[in-house]
């Protein structure tokens, strides 16, 4: 099983997402939607809504990503952290070939604007960054929110249905 992961921006994404999900090839086809990198690393804007807070469980003073602490998170997953797990789980999908169209949303301003091309946009209708999407049959046949794309088990779901 391989995974092919093409990176677009706003200007060319309509190129690679016509010739990336245009045909029916038999591969799993996902929809990446992610915040831009910063220019001096490679984390992305993307802050995620994760409340701050002293985890009395493991005596943590930072951001604090304990399974045991999911209820302490708001909506928005930040995007440096989806992305790992959504990448350690394409490369566990067993059978069957994938294509990952990463989506750059652009810098934060860009993004912020309520006119932004895959806000408005019927297909995508994005409200937040990350969101994962599974294309079948020319639509989104399943898609992960901002607030659900780091969850290991939900993007499980998203690949499982795969092709079903």
């Amino acid at each position: 099983m391989t995974v092919e992961k093409v990176d677009a921006t706003l200007a060319d994404f309509d190129g690679h997402f016509e010739r990336l999900f245009g045909s029916d090839d038999g591969k799993v086809k996902l929809l990446l939607f992610l915040a831009d990198r910063e220019p001096s690393s490679t984390l992305t804007w993307c802050p995620g809504k994760i409340i701050l807070h002293t985890c009395k469980l493991f005596s943590c003073s930072q951001r604090c990503y304990h399974r045991t602490h999911r209820s302490a998170m708001r909506r928005g997953a930040d995007c440096n952290v989806a992305e790992p797990v959504i990448y350690k789980k394409l490369e566990a999908l067993q059978g069957r070939d994938a294509v990952l169209l990463r989506a750059y949303v652009g810098d934060k301003p860009t993004w912020r604007n309520p006119s932004h091309p895959w806000r408005v946009d019927p297909r995508f209708q994005l409200k937040g960054v990350p969101t994962l999407i599974r294309w079948e049959k020319g639509a989104a046949a399943a898609r992960l929110e901002d607030d659900e794309a780091h969850l290991g088990d939900k993007i499980d779901a998203v690949l499982a249905a795969a092709g079903n």
